[in-house]
C-alpha cells in the first residue's frame, strides 16, 4: 500500500469501485441508505490514512474498511437500543433532552470502544463492578478466575479509560 494518495490514485479508486462497494454495502445492511453512508465513510477513511492501496488489493482493502464500519453500526445500534429501552424505564419528569441523549449516547459509544480494546474477561470484570455493584469475590467466581486476576482485569480496563481521559483530543 502506498504511504500516501495522489488525487489521481484516489479518483480512480473511487470511480472503479465506489458503485461496487455501495451495492456490496447494500446486500449485507439490506439498507441503500445505510449502504451509500458506510461507502462514503469507507472513503473518508482512506483520505483521512492518506493511504491509497494498489489497483489489485482495492477491493480487499475497501472490504476490510466497510466491514468494520458495518460492526461499529450495529454495535452502536445496540447500544441506542439498550440506551432508549433503559430511558423508557424513567418517569416522564426525568426523561433527558434530545440534546443530553445524543450526547449519552456518544459517551456510550466511546466507552464500548474503549472497553472493546482489553480482554473479554477485563471488560466484564469492570461491568460486573461497575454497574451490577459485585465484590471482586462475586466477579471471580462469575468469571472463573482468582480474586487477584479480577484485580488485575479491573486495574486494566480503568488504566484504558483513564488513559483516554486524558489523551489529546484528535
Amino acid at each position: 500500500m502506498s504511504s500516501s494518495h495522489t488525487p489521481f490514485a484516489l479518483e480512480t479508486l473511487y470511480t472503479d469501485h465506489h458503485g461496487w462497494l455501495r451495492g456490496w454495502l447494500r446486500k449485507r445492511l439490506g439498507n441503500a441508505c445505510d449502504a451509500a453512508d458506510l461507502a462514503h465513510d469507507t472513503y473518508l477513511r482512506i483520505i483521512t490514512s492518506g493511504r491509497v492501496p494498489p489497483p489489485d488489493q482495492s477491493r480487499r482493502h475497501l472490504t476490510r474498511i466497510a466491514n468494520g464500519l458495518v460492526v461499529d453500526l450495529y454495535r452502536r445500534r445496540q447500544i441506542e437500543l439498550a440506551y432508549l429501552e433503559a430511558i423508557a424505564l424513567v418517569p416522564a419528569a426525568h426523561v433527558p433532552s434530545e440534546e443530553t441523549r445524543a450526547i449519552t449516547l456518544e459517551a456510550l459509544v466511546e466507552i464500548d470502544a474503549l472497553l472493546y480494546c482489553v480482554s473479554a474477561k477485563a471488560r466484564a470484570a469492570l461491568l460486573l463492578c461497575k454497574l451490577e455493584g459485585m465484590s471482586y469475590r462475586d466477579i471471580a467466581e462469575r468469571l472463573q478466575v482468582s480474586v487477584s486476576s479480577v484485580e488485575k482485569y479491573i486495574a486494566t480496563a480503568l488504566q484504558v479509560c483513564a488513559s483516554a481521559l486524558h489523551a489529546p483530543a484528535p
